[in-house]
């Protein structure tokens, strides 16, 4: 068995601006994926991936029993499946904040909800909030609370505009020019990040009135005046919002950057040959970073490894 691939993610905009109804902008990636397999003889890899799945069925069927009218599952053959050594096979880095677990439920729900929402209908404003509360639910099992637009976006593999925290739609980017000098690539940190500490952080720091006042005032503002940018495609406006934001994170998010990479995150702002801002919750994993000419940025990062993400 082989099932459908299922793609990885990348939140252009709106990591933790979204808890507080920023926009965002979230874009399948298609390097990195995964789809269910089954096979008699596992590999380690695979049998921590079946012990996972068997753990998630039996959430999934406390999930059906209790929201009978949201989602219900074909749970008798998620066990079956199962027990026979279903695992998600993936080539998605986990804690890179690329959507590992999102990519498995939307596989997942693919496979095995009732009256599922598909890709090919209508997709409705309705239709979208309910998949994402769906998928918010099921993605809960892995990291605590989970907005459930990684699942979304994987599901869809369509860009996904998020105006606020009722109002999604998919969108159209401006498609990609192969030749431009522009891009926006991922900067491997090196280290696995966590999810969960790091919103544990940012909750803790949104007690303090200052930092509330901060993520209104400019990281919500910025974050905002990005997302309108690039769909709308005005780059020159894109890289001034750009090079903003990056330094209020730079200012307010310290501890969601590695130490190593403060130097580096500074001197993008300093010298404006690229910007640095986080990739989903930060803490490791890929750094994403916006340059207006790669071959610069690629020399004033020697050393790092960098992945090309989108050309303009």
């Amino acid at each position: 068995m082989k099932g459908p691939l299922f793609y990885s993610k990348i939140l252009l905009f709106g990591e933790y601006g979204i808890i507080k109804d920023s926009k965002g902008l979230s874009i399948p990636y298609n390097f990195f994926k995964g789809a269910l397999k089954t096979d008699d003889n596992l590999s380690e890899e695979a049998k921590k991936s079946n012990s996972s799945l068997d753990r998630f069925a039996q959430y999934l069927e406390q999930l059906s029993i209790k929201n009978p009218d949201l989602v219900v599952f074909d749970i008798e053959l998620l066990k079956k499946d199962v027990a026979e050594g279903m695992y998600f096979d993936s080539s998605i880095p986990q804690g890179y904040g690329v959507g590992s677990s999102g990519a498995l439920v939307a596989a997942i729900y693919d496979k095995y909800a009732f009256d599922k929402i598909t890709v090919l209908e209508n997709l409705t404003r309705e239709k979208l909030l309910t998949l994402k509360t769906v998928f918010g639910k099921m993605e809960s099992f892995f990291h605590g609370k989970s907005s459930g637009l990684d699942p979304l976006n994987s599901y869809l593999s369509l860009p996904i505009l998020i105006n606020s925290k009722d109002n999604i739609e998919s969108t159209s980017i401006p498609s990609q020019n192969a030749e431009g000098k522009g891009a926006v690539f991922l900067l491997d940190s090196g280290i696995v990040g966590e999810t969960a500490p790091m919103v544990q952080i940012f909750m803790e720091q949104m007690k303090e009135k200052g930092f509330r006042k901060m993520l209104k005032d400019q990281f919500i503002k910025h974050t905002d005046a990005c997302v309108e940018d690039f769909v709308s495609g005005n780059m020159s406006s894109l890289f001034g919002n750009l090079k903003q934001l990056s330094h209020v994170v730079l200012d307010n998010f310290k501890p969601m950057i590695p130490v190593e990479f403060h130097k580096l995150w500074k001197h993008g702002i300093d010298t404006n040959e690229y910007y640095l801002k986080l990739c989903g919750s930060g803490g490791g994993g890929y750094i994403l970073g916006f340059t207006e000419d790669f071959e610069k940025a690629e020399k004033s990062l020697k050393g790092h490894k960098l992945e090309v993400v989108y050309n303009f």
